[in-house]
């Protein structure tokens, strides 16, 4: 028999679909039996619905993405319609440019991120990982120019290289050596642990405005991280941690635009002043 098209594109196929129902089944049995649910293939068992492995961290990474494009218009409009600008038609906002290319590796991230969730495939943990790596370094490289106002090319060069290196790397053995999950997460938290110090830092010592939104965003970004270690069995067979977690970085996402938002303004306004 062949699968219906929705189930074909995602490369279900007897195989797979045996080792769902068997999955599925075997916890039916542990369940009746009083015991825990247990891993397989080193993932919790979760529930599909239409073909789609992790539903709610799909929807999650989903809505996540529509955040971030509203959060981007949001800005874009601020900055071009509402904002004054320079004679040459250029913000006054000197990090304009990075925010620019961070929306587009964010919502390319996300993209991915909800792909990956919808059908686990070689292909597509690759691509959901290089593109989260990506993002990850890229965060970093805006976290360190934002907090430590770098505006010397040279400088901005010997912050980027390094960390372009290592994502770069890290990039091609995923993709060329060995898909090691461990490794990559081992080189995300990392990446992620030295931007939240640096970004943590800037919170504690300036005397930014809207200080407080980015300490608010510091500190939940921290909670964020700590809630992606969990590891426990999912609710009801949809809600594990990983969704959780997903579903906390759409809130996060709103508080990040809302600060970058602000700080347009209040960049602007310091730089226009210096122009006059």
């Amino acid at each position: 028999m062949q699968e219906p098209l929705y189930l074909r594109w995602k490369q279900w196929d007897c195989q797979s679909d045996c080792e769902y129902e068997c999955m599925m089944t075997r916890e039916e049995e542990r369940k009746r039996n009083g015991e825990r649910p247990t891993k397989y293939f080193g993932k919790w068992p979760l529930k599909h619905v239409y073909g789609i492995q992790e539903p709610v961290s799909v929807a999650f990474s989903a809505l996540d993405l529509a955040m971030q494009f509203q959060g981007w218009v949001s800005y874009f409009i601020l900055v071009y319609y509402k904002l004054p600008l320079q004679p040459n038609r250029k913000t006054y906002y000197e990090y304009n440019g990075l925010v620019h290319i961070y929306a587009i590796i964010v919502m390319n991230s996300l993209f991915w991120s909800s792909i990956c969730h919808s059908r686990g495939v070689e292909l597509t943990v690759r691509l959901d990982y290089s593109s989260a790596t990506v993002l990850a370094g890229f965060s970093l490289i805006l976290a360190i120019l934002r907090s430590f106002s770098i505006q010397d090319q040279s400088v901005k060069i010997m912050v980027t290289a390094p960390i372009l290196a290592v994502v770069g790397t890290h990039i091609l053995y995923l993709n060329f050596y060995n898909l090691d999950e461990g490794l990559h997460w081992k080189v995300m938290f990392g990446i992620v642990g030295i931007e939240l110090v640096v970004w943590g830092l800037w919170a504690a010592l300036t005397s930014h405005p809207s200080k407080w939104k980015l300490r608010a965003f510091f500190i939940s970004s921290v909670l964020t991280l700590c809630l992606r270690m969990l590891d426990f069995p999912p609710y009801k067979g949809y809600v594990d941690a990983h969704a959780l977690w997903r579903g906390a970085g759409i809130p996060l996402s709103y508080l990040w635009w809302s600060f970058v938002c602000d700080d347009a303004v209040f960049r602007t306004t310091v730089n226009l002043k210096k122009s006059k």
